[in-house]
């Protein structure tokens, strides 16, 4: 028998496609707006078909932007991005309807008040869109979420802020090329907003794809790397060593292989834990210079992708900022959830697979000294 919530839902999914049937996929950018405002008009009908359950919101599902919506949440779980675009103050004059950073700032506002219907993020989407993240476009959710911390940097006026924004993703690293005929050593410092995962066609970890990162690699033949001392190239051993964590760690799965100009999808299970200490890692994996107090991480939120890599769909598992509750948003369905019903994600031929996994650093770890004698 259905429920009062299944057929609401049934009746929800009716009314999208409703409207969209008589909406063309190959409506031009200038006309998004009248569409998006008309498709608006129906939420506020949404709205009497059942009572108030949750106390997060949803969002409509405009143009295929699932892959948006999903990083929305995501971002709006990162409370600390909140908080930091709160603070900004734009210049008078400032295009406001082509700034990310601007219409990213309003949508989270809008996101965490108190109501029951799906915020309105419309304008933001249509930023997207003028910046060249197009609309009724099928989107990969890192590169999206690389492009609009990238917005922040280049469209937000105050370069302190800015700066102080990345710094919560900012990932300091040193790579050492060490030649293996002379056995000279280069280092050279950088930083990464992200750790990208290469994963097994079996059964993956997270802790063993950590420690693959981090191991040096050998290069040779076509991959010698040039040798200043031997003045010609020459096989190398290549290495990244941690020299500080963030705040928020971003962890992307590279679940995408490129074989024979053809994108396939690994729905090989990857498990993770809820918490993670990276002083369980190997002292390899760690610079000499790193002295960073607290390396204990709590996982906050979870992009799944759902599908093939041709086509699919985004849905997300946040934690609440209050109650510290997981919720899944699956587009303007929100609904309460488990820590069971994440690790459901690891990986299935049959369901949705863990795509980018956000950690935040555990605030009872920062006056500690990190052990790195694992």
């Amino acid at each position: 028998m259905l429920t009062d919530r299944h057929r609401t839902q049934l009746i929800r999914q009716k009314l999208v496609l409703v409207f969209w049937s008589g909406t063309s996929n190959r409506t031009e950018p200038s006309r998004y707006s009248s569409a998006l405002m008309s498709f608006s008009r129906i939420t506020g009908f949404l709205y009497f078909l059942g009572r108030r359950e949750f106390d997060m919101r949803g969002l409509i599902n405009y143009q295929m932007c699932c892959c948006a919506n999903s990083l929305l949440q995501t971002l709006n779980a990162s409370w600390e991005l909140a908080d930091m675009l709160e603070k900004w103050k734009p210049v008078v004059g400032l295009r406001a309807e082509d700034n990310v950073p601007f219409q990213l700032k309003r949508v989270l506002k809008v996101m965490q008040e108190d109501l029951p219907h799906p915020a309105p993020h419309q304008d933001f989407l249509l930023c997207l869109d003028r910046n060249r993240i197009r609309l009724s476009v099928q989107h990969d959710a890192d590169e999206v979420f690389f492009s609009i911390l990238d917005f922040i940097q280049r469209q937000m006026d105050d370069r302190t802020l800015a700066l102080e924004i990345q710094s919560l993703y900012k990932i300091s690293v040193e790579t050492q090329v060490q030649c293996l005929q002379c056995s000279s050593v280069q280092t050279q410092s950088s930083h990464l907003l992200g750790l990208p995962l290469h994963i097994q066609e079996e059964r993956n970890s997270l802790k063993n794809c950590l420690i693959s990162f981090f191991e040096p690699q050998e290069l040779r033949g076509i991959d010698c790397c040039f040798c200043a001392q031997c003045e010609t190239k020459t096989p190398t051993k290549q290495g990244v060593k941690l020299c500080s964590l963030p705040q928020i760690l971003c962890i992307q799965l590279k679940r995408f292989r490129n074989v024979r100009g053809f994108t396939r999808k690994l729905n090989c299970r990857v498990t993770f834990p809820e918490t993670f200490d990276f002083s369980e890692l190997q002292r390899e994996a760690f610079s000499s210079d790193f002295t960073q107090n607290g390396c204990r991480y709590t996982l906050y939120a979870v992009v799944v992708h759902h599908g093939e890599a041709m086509f699919g769909h985004y849905t997300a598992y946040v934690r609440h900022r209050m109650t510290n509750r997981w919720f899944y948003a699956d587009d303007s369905c929100v609904s309460q959830s488990s820590w069971e019903n994440v690790q459901k994600t690891e990986g299935d031929h049959y369901r949705g697979t863990a795509y980018m996994l956000m950690y935040r650093k555990d605030p009872k770890e920062e006056n500690q000294q990190p052990d790195l004698s694992g």
